[in-house]
């Protein structure tokens, strides 16, 4: 069995002049990714590791998600290509994943997300809002023969309000 556990970045500003990956989290982005991950502890596998696009909005709810469920910051591993919002590309990411980890939470950016949950998982979501938490699971032992999986539990901020 595979796990798979995705989570799109919490709220962005666009205030500052700044170029697109180095956009920080909003407050209202800060408290949502608290929120939602001081709720996910029961739906974590026994052990995971994570992974994280390296744009600042992701890398910081990461860190936050971290924190909250005390997984060592200094083991997440930030990947350029997670920087995409193209399901094909991040399908592609995640099948290169060592079958030694068979689970992977990964922070992430949309279109991306929400299209590759629609894709492998067996509920359909409009859209995975921002700190929006989505695991599903694959009956496979093997990350590239990963296809349609269980989605096992949806979280979003505004159901915890």
């Amino acid at each position: 069995m595979k796990n798979l556990i995705l989570i799109r970045h919490a709220k962005s500003s666009w205030d500052a002049p700044l170029h697109d990956k180095e956009r920080s989290l909003t407050h209202h982005g800060i408290k949502d990714a608290h929120l939602v991950s001081s709720k996910i502890k029961d739906a974590l596998p026994k052990t995971y590791i994570i992974w994280s696009s390296s744009a600042k909005r992701a890398s910081d709810t990461a860190v936050i998600f971290a924190q909250n469920i005390s997984y060592p910051i200094e083991s997440i591993v930030y990947k350029d290509e997670l920087y995409t919002f193209d399901e094909k590309k991040l399908e592609k990411v995640i099948k290169s994943c060592d079958n030694l980890f068979d689970s992977v939470i990964l922070f992430g950016h949309n279109g991306a997300i929400t299209n590759f949950v629609n894709k492998f998982g067996d509920v359909i979501i409009d859209n995975v809002p921002t700190a929006g938490f989505v695991s599903l699971q694959f009956k496979t032992d093997d990350w590239k023969e990963i296809d349609k999986g269980q989605i096992n539990k949806i979280i979003f901020p505004k159901d915890l309000k």
